[in-house]
């Protein structure tokens, strides 16, 4: 009969000694952890998005966005500094005009809001790539990426034209990359036909190329009043569920003639930077959407996580799986940790 006020038994004690690796040994301090990281963020890999709105000393906040504000051309040109200063790669600009038709005309117009940022950012001599979003939905009256036919449908081939002019303008304005984001087919190879014509062979292209139709993208249309008047964007930008059809986009982009190519957004297509880095030997891009830095930002503000190591730890996800650039409303933060943690 069992005896229930018998002690049990001593069991030997585990042998620690045949243990054949000890992977705590390297995560024991913070120098040990820093000494073996693997995934390291530097602030040149990364890049600004300027909101450029018209008026001079204006920098309104946006409500969805915090810390993030639209610019005046002028205040642009002094925030591209302050980012420069901190070792940010790179700026991205996207206009709010005065004016909106249903051509979009004032993307390409020479006085253009982007294009007088450009000129600005350009006066300063900055140490900071300068470039340009290049598509149409910020200056047309409908808010779409190309001019409507009589069907009431977004005409791809009528945008390419469009399109080139932009990417035109703003190299000529000072832009060293531009990156059409309108999802129109053939826009990269009509946009490198357009600037080798023009003269400007050096200016490269950056292509959304896989470019989702995200639910992540809500706080940008608040910030570049680029929302649809009518329908949506999902007729041509891509389908979440589809990363076959996003690979055939890359390909597509760099037969054209893209430089660097871009997903978007970057958390829900972490498998796509992966997936493009072992692919291409190209740069890969990747844009930390809107919606992505708003969660994050709310959070922190409501003391549910913590900011600054939840936004970096994000950004490290996305280089992790592959990106060299990362497009981050963070970007000036992010520069500020780094250069204090060294």
């Amino acid at each position: 009969m069992l005896d229930l006020h018998q002690p049990p038994a001593t069991l030997p004690a585990a042998s620690t000694a045949a243990l054949p690796v000890r992977l705590r040994r390297m995560r024991r301090t913070p120098a040990l952890r820093a000494l073996v990281r693997e995934t390291r963020l530097d602030p040149a890999m990364l890049v600004a998005p300027l909101f450029v709105r018209p008026g001079s000393g204006v920098r309104e906040e946006i409500g969805s966005m915090p810390g993030v504000a639209r610019l005046s051309p002028d205040v642009a040109a002094d925030e591209a500094a302050r980012l420069a200063q901190l070792g940010v790669g790179g700026v991205i600009l996207f206009g709010l005009p005065e004016t909106k038709d249903p051509e979009g005309s004032e993307a390409w117009a020479d006085d253009g809001i982007v294009q007088d940022a450009f000129r600005r950012i350009r006066a300063r001599d900055l140490d900071v790539v300068t470039i340009a979003d290049t598509c149409l939905c910020e200056y047309t009256d409908h808010g779409h990426c190309g001019p409507i036919d009589t069907g009431g449908v977004v005409d791809n081939d009528g945008a390419l034209t469009r399109l080139a002019e932009t990417a035109v303008s703003q190299a000529r304005a000072g832009a060293d990359i531009v990156a059409p984001s309108a999802m129109m087919d053939g826009q990269v190879g009509a946009i490198r036909a357009a600037l080798d014509a023009a003269g400007f062979i050096d200016v490269a292209i950056m292509a959304y190329a896989a470019k989702h139709a995200s639910a992540f993208y809500g706080p940008f249309r608040e910030a570049a009043d680029s929302a649809p008047a009518f329908g949506d964007r999902r007729a041509y930008q891509m389908d979440p569920a589809n990363g076959r059809e996003a690979i055939r986009e890359m390909d597509l982009d760099l037969a054209e003639g893209a430089d660097i190519l871009l997903v978007k957004p970057a958390l829900p297509g972490l498998d796509l930077i992966a997936a493009a880095r072992s692919r291409y030997d190209v740069p890969i891009a990747a844009y930390q959407v809107s919606g992505e830095f708003a969660m994050i930002a709310a959070a922190a503000e409501r003391g549910w996580i913590d900011g600054r190591r939840a936004m970096t730890e994000a950004v490290i996800g996305i280089v992790r799986a592959g990106a060299g650039i990362v497009i981050t409303y963070a970007a000036a933060d992010l520069a500020t940790w780094i250069r204090e943690e060294r």
